[in-house]
């Protein structure tokens, strides 16, 4: 009878593992096709607009309107992920709404049109990292794979898909960004169908609950240093294809550089992922703040566009290593009832308020005053950050 029971238990455990691994192999693909999109966003469509006759300004608007947007679509649909108990059939209703608004997207050339379709499509397409990091974090209890070794594949997929557009748009044209952009969102859609809500098995979520939590100092705190160094990761992120195309840039050259950054986060988020919980994290963003204005400073200097892809490798320790360290310590400060909308504020700080400030100050500083000025601004910015989570630090040891 024993032996039975072993042998009965032993099927159950090899159940669960092989169910585990089909949860992270759709969670994998998901992330994978879903930063294939990003690669697009981030990379191509501001050439789009640049080929369309918009200036850097303009673009710096176009690009403001979304994170603008992404402070009420994030905050939204981080509140209605908790509390119904959902992430899946949100992510499903917000790829829908993307492929809607390329379609209308596709025939326009006016810009404040164009300005109100990007408005719309950036409110369907900013909730989708984090709800997914979201559902990333909550799967993990179930399949036994650390955050970093599913977000990794975000990073293949960024970098495999921005390499390969930039080659194959150089050959058909850019005009065929939005085409190319519509696909990865459709294939997307496809693998959500096949992942699993995670966050059904969540507890009630309670506003109150939850506004009590924000108002703790020691959050507050660490949303504004996270605002801070945000910010300097947009203004480098948002005019990087813009700097390399001014400086002679082909959109081969633009694609590799986002290749070499995407690639560089891989061992990275791998040594996190095995070894992250022995560093504490807050030590680690000081480093990353420190990284980041090292990093703009340099985009700054650069003449040749050839240089720009050296510097790229930096991406391991400026955002490898800031975003993991990052949601590492929210999730710490966050309970899992609150997961959804913790990651939304997150969310608000990292895309929406650093967005806006990224691409209205960013591109008025471009325009206005050049490139050396807009990175100085970037460099001053990222080590106020480093001094700020220093700061943090000791004051949490009780230094």
């Amino acid at each position: 009878m024993k032996g039975i029971n072993a042998v009965a238990a032993q099927e159950r455990t090899g159940d669960l593992s092989a169910t585990a691994k089909r949860e992270t192999a759709a969670l994998r693909s998901f992330s994978f096709l879903t930063f294939a999109t990003q690669a697009l966003v981030v990379s191509f469509i501001p050439l789009y607009f640049l080929d369309m006759g918009f200036t850097e300004g303009q673009i710096g608007i176009i690009y403001s309107t979304g994170p603008f947007i992404s402070i009420f679509a994030n905050i939204l649909m981080g509140f209605a992920s908790d509390k119904y108990r959902t992430i899946r059939k949100l992510l499903l209703l917000l790829l829908l709404g993307q492929l809607v608004m390329i379609g209308l997207l596709l025939p326009v050339s006016q810009f404040a049109i164009v300005c109100v379709m990007m408005t719309a499509f950036y409110f369907f397409q900013t909730p989708i990292l984090p709800l997914s990091d979201s559902m990333i974090l909550l799967s993990s209890k179930h399949t036994g794979t650390p955050y970093a070794l599913v977000r990794i594949f975000g990073s293949l997929g960024f970098a495999c898909c921005a390499y390969t557009f930039g080659l194959l748009l150089k050959q058909i044209g850019t005009e065929w960004t939005l085409a190319l952009t519509a696909g990865t969102i459709s294939l997307s859609f496809i693998a959500t169908l096949l992942l699993k809500d995670y966050q059904e098995s969540a507890v009630r979520f309670q506003f109150s609950g939850f506004f009590k939590l924000l108002r703790e100092r020691r959050v507050l705190f660490f949303f504004l240093l996270i605002l801070l160094v945000s910010v300097s990761h947009r203004m480098y992120e948002s005019f990087l294809a813009v700097t390399m195309r001014q400086l002679g840039a082909s959109d081969s050259l633009v694609g590799l550089a986002w290749l070499v950054s995407a690639v560089s986060e891989i061992p990275i988020l791998f040594l996190l992922g095995k070894y992250g919980h022995k560093l504490r994290e807050l030590p680690l963003l000081v480093f990353a703040s420190l990284m980041y204005a090292l990093r703009l400073w340099l985009i700054g200097r650069i003449e040749e566009p050839a240089w720009i892809i050296a510097v790229q490798t930096m991406h391991s320790i400026t955002f490898g290593v800031y975003f993991s360290s990052a949601l590492r310590y929210i999730s710490h400060l966050i309970p899992d009832e609150y997961r959804s909308s913790g990651q939304a504020v997150y969310a608000v700080v990292w895309i929406g308020l650093a967005g806006l400030a990224s691409g209205v100050l960013g591109g008025f500083l471009y325009e206005q005053f050049g490139r050396a000025v807009f990175y100085q601004t970037g460099t001053a910015i990222g080590l106020a950050a480093a001094a700020g989570f220093l700061v943090y630090h000791f004051r949490s040891r009780g230094v």
